[in-house]
């Protein structure tokens, strides 16, 4: 009988992923990872919004652990804490310091769920490993979900294609709804458990007061990049990603304004008025740390960030292995450390990360 070993999260989607599994007559085992000790980091004690002070990621382990019961499959705990530290949030704090926004979920899945738990997995004699990610393997080619408001191919793109090779997505062709529904026929404690958000494994904080363990704050001035006038004062350039409207805390203004750079020498970040203000576009982007999964044409389409339409794109691939990603359109808040995931209609090809943004002043194409 052929063996899966599913990543049980704790969540609604890894549940039903193992009973439809276990439905479809594979030899089904889950495995819970354990990737943040938020114990010796302090960091989740006296949290109101949590029961009786129970660590997010135990109160995760004790759900799986009544959903394989429940099912009739065993569950196995791995620790990666110290690997997560190593490859996932040493790399977001490095990135952060360079004044990009990272994305450490793309990171969790290239080093962690597709890479680690793919290698305990096979140690306990997995023939396939499955989780409940939304997204589709056909004929050895990454798509969408079927249902594009959960698709999450874009966190997907650094999954080399030799790692997906071994791996099942069985919500990947379900609605939302639907998952939700096969729960609750099965009576499942996460049939109405609410999705996980925030950085991947960490789940929700204050995200100013967690970083305040990490990073020292080191405020400066908000300026008009128009005028150069000063309008306020920044709590830390880490704090803020290009494109941001809300949270800026500059009064005595009606106008709309958008984080648009950081200068991270004079400790400046710069504002720019209304939705269509130059500074805010940008018309090529330069991508590193590529990943292909299926060949990548001259023109194909391309997202800048997760919750963000397709845009057309022309790719022209550089000696170095970078890629060069021209759109003449014009696309806004393109930002540095994000990832530029490219698309051929519903299939994922690949992405890399985004190194460099050039905008209309400095870059002519």
């Amino acid at each position: 009988m052929t063996k899966v070993v599913v990543g049980m999260s704790g969540g609604v989607d890894s549940s039903v992923s193992a009973i439809l599994l276990k439905n479809q007559g594979y030899d089904v085992v889950g495995l819970f990872m354990r990737n943040w000790d938020s114990s010796v980091n302090n960091d989740f004690l006296g949290n109101p919004n949590l029961n009786n002070n129970i660590c997010p990621q135990e109160e995760d382990y004790n759900d799986a652990l009544k959903v394989c019961e429940k099912i009739g499959i065993p569950l196995y705990r791995v620790d990666f804490v110290k690997e997560y530290w190593d490859y996932v949030f040493a790399y977001f704090l490095d990135e952060l310091k360079k004044g990009r926004t990272p994305n450490p979920d793309v990171m969790c899945n290239k080093y962690i769920k597709f890479d680690m738990f793919e290698k305990k997995a096979f140690e306990l004699g997995a023939d396939y490993i499955a989780t409940g990610h939304y997204a589709r393997l056909i004929d050895g080619k990454l798509y969408k979900g079927l249902d594009h408001n959960k698709d999450q191919s874009y966190f997907l793109s650094q999954v080399s294609k030799d790692k997906l090779a071994k791996v099942i997505f069985p919500v990947g062709d379900l609605e939302k709804t639907e998952v939700r529904k096969i729960a609750k026929e099965y009576d499942l404690i996460t049939a109405s458990k609410k999705d996980s958000t925030g950085i991947c494994f960490i789940g929700e904080r204050n995200f100013t007061k967690f970083l305040e363990n990490y990073l020292p704050n080191n405020p400066g001035d908000i300026v008009n990049i128009d005028t150069n006038e000063v309008l306020g004062k920044h709590i830390g350039l880490m704090y803020y990603t290009i494109g941001q409207r809300r949270g800026l805390n500059i009064g005595g203004t009606k106008d709309r304004m958008f984080v648009c750079k950081k200068d991270l020498d004079k400790n400046i970040l710069y504002v720019a008025i209304g939705d269509e203000n130059k500074y805010l576009l940008s018309y090529a982007a330069l991508i590193e740390q590529v990943n292909l999964i299926d060949e990548l044409p001259s023109k194909c389409m391309a997202k800048f960030r997760y919750r963000q339409p397709d845009n057309e794109v022309y790719i022209e691939k550089l000696e170095d292995g970078n890629i060069l990603v021209r759109y003449p359109q014009g696309i806004k808040a393109v930002t540095e450390g994000q990832a530029c995931v490219f698309y051929d209609g519903d299939e994922c090809l690949g992405g890399g990360i985004i190194k460099k943004v050039y905008n209309e002043v400095d870059y002519v194409l």
